[in-house]
Order: C-alpha cells, then sequence, then structure tokens
C-alpha cells in the first residue's frame, strides 16, 4: 500500500481541510488528541462521527457524504477499523464526484487495508497508509 507517490511533507507543509472520520468528542481519545493538534498548527477540520453533534464546537457530520459541496476537503483522516476503511474511501469516491475535489485519504496506523488502498487508487485519490498524521506532521514540519 504505497504512498511514495505523494509529497506527505508538500501535504503537511501549509494548513489545510481535513476531514477527520470517527473524531471522537472524548478528550481521553487518540482522534480527539490528533484533532486538537491539528487545530493548533492552523488545519481546519471536518468531524465525521455518526454518534456526535459536535466536537470542540464544530459541528460534526454522520457521514462523508454529508459534507456539503461548499466545503473543500483535502485529506481525508480515518479513525475507525480497518474492516470499514474501504467503505469509507468508497464514500469519498462518491461524495468527490462531479466535485474538483480529490481529497488524499490518510490511515492511521493500523487502520488500512489492502482493498481501500486499492479502491483509492482505482478513483486517483492519493493514499497514506498506517502513518498517524500528529506524528508526520511533527516529523516534517515542525
Amino acid at each position: 500500500m504505497p504512498d511514495t507517490k505523494l509529497d506527505i511533507e508538500e501535504l503537511l507543509s501549509r494548513p489545510r481541510t481535513v476531514a477527520i472520520v470517527g473524531l471522537s468528542d472524548n478528550p481521553a481519545r487518540t482522534s480527539n488528541s490528533i484533532a486538537r493538534y491539528l487545530i493548533d498548527s492552523g488545519f481546519t477540520i471536518v468531524p465525521v462521527n455518526p454518534n456526535v453533534e459536535e466536537v470542540f464546537g464544530i459541528r460534526s457530520f454522520a457521514s462523508v457524504q454529508d459534507i456539503p459541496p461548499d466545503i473543500d476537503v483535502d485529506i481525508v483522516d480515518i479513525f475507525r477499523r480497518p474492516k470499514h476503511t474501504a467503505d469509507v474511501v468508497r464514500d469519498v469516491v462518491e461524495w468527490s464526484e462531479g466535485r474538483e475535489q480529490k481529497p488524499v485519504i490518510w490511515t492511521q496506523i493500523g487502520v488500512s487495508s489492502t482493498e481501500a488502498a486499492h479502491v483509492a487508487s482505482e478513483n486517483g485519490l492519493g493514499y497514506v497508509a498506517n502513518r498517524c498524521i500528529l506524528v508526520e506532521h511533527q516529523r516534517l514540519v515542525r
């Protein structure tokens, strides 16, 4: 599941909009602390979780497909079990159809799947496999 075609440093070097699938409103959860770090680093986040109404005062969407067309998304960061990752990528593919947006799929450590990488590749989406966006940002940018 290569991500060698992507310039991850370039991707993370300037603030972007990151849809975070599986973002928890619980401060003890990793997704929550990573989202807070991204906000503090200048990124805009779009929470995606059907079980919460908002995170950090930002409206949460039930799925990627519920993100309105006026919100540009550069990266979709996934915090779901690997068995769900391919379905999330399919949602991103469907959401991005007819739009100018082709967000990069970012899978946190332990979240990637071969099927998800294949779906992303088939549909022209960049795919970052099994990397922590916080760790990569700190390593490459800060």
